[in-house]
């Protein structure tokens, strides 16, 4: 029997399993696309607020001296406070500490924040709402972080009552909050027809 030729190898060579490299995104989904881009202009939202509240407060800083006030209705005047606690002067008599808890607690908030933009970002009115009180927590909180106090300068009063003096973050949170509120009225109405 006469001897064969042997057979040349496959030009195919066995390849093992694919392995990503770790330089390479895995390919998003849709839906978490669409998500990126809603939380990229909730986040663009709160930056902004976080501007028009930083600049208001350089401008009023730059323009008036501490405890200074203009009138500009019978009710409301501009002035010139720092307010070194929380909302209404909480804490505001302590020894500084409450510079780095307030600043703490804005952080852990803004994060838990963005997750849930992240999450809910097909909710608009949840989603406002939480951008709100992101820009607004994050622009006192720079203002403790370069300062050790907020800033304040609207100052509403009737005759010898005094609301406390605010800011345009101050505002943004309390907007939010009402959104907040008004989108779980909203939403319990909507299961509670369902």
């Amino acid at each position: 029997m006469p001897d064969t030729p042997p057979t040349p190898p496959s030009p195919r060579r066995e390849v093992g399993p694919v392995i990503p490299s770790a330089l390479t995104a895995p390919a998003a989904s849709p839906a978490a696309a669409h998500r990126l881009r809603s939380l990229a202009g909730w986040l663009l939202a709160a930056a902004l607020l976080i501007l028009l509240d930083q600049a208001t407060k350089t401008w009023v800083s730059d323009t008036l001296v501490y405890a200074e006030r203009i009138p500009v209705l019978p009710i409301f005047d501009l002035t010139l406070l720092f307010n070194t606690g929380a909302a209404f002067s909480f804490l505001a008599d302590g020894d500084g500490y409450q510079r780095w808890i307030f600043t703490g607690i804005a952080l852990v908030v803004a994060v838990l924040i963005v997750r849930w933009l992240y999450t809910h970002s097909g909710q608009r009115l949840l989603c406002a709402a939480l951008a709100c009180i992101l820009g607004g927590a994050l622009g006192n909180a720079l203002d403790r972080l370069m300062h050790g106090h907020v800033v304040d300068f609207l100052l509403f009063y009737w005759r010898d009552w005094y609301f406390p003096a605010f800011n345009v973050a101050d505002i943004a949170i309390t907007c939010g909050a009402v959104l907040l509120i008004l989108d779980e009225i909203l939403r319990s109405r909507r299961a509670h027809r369902s």
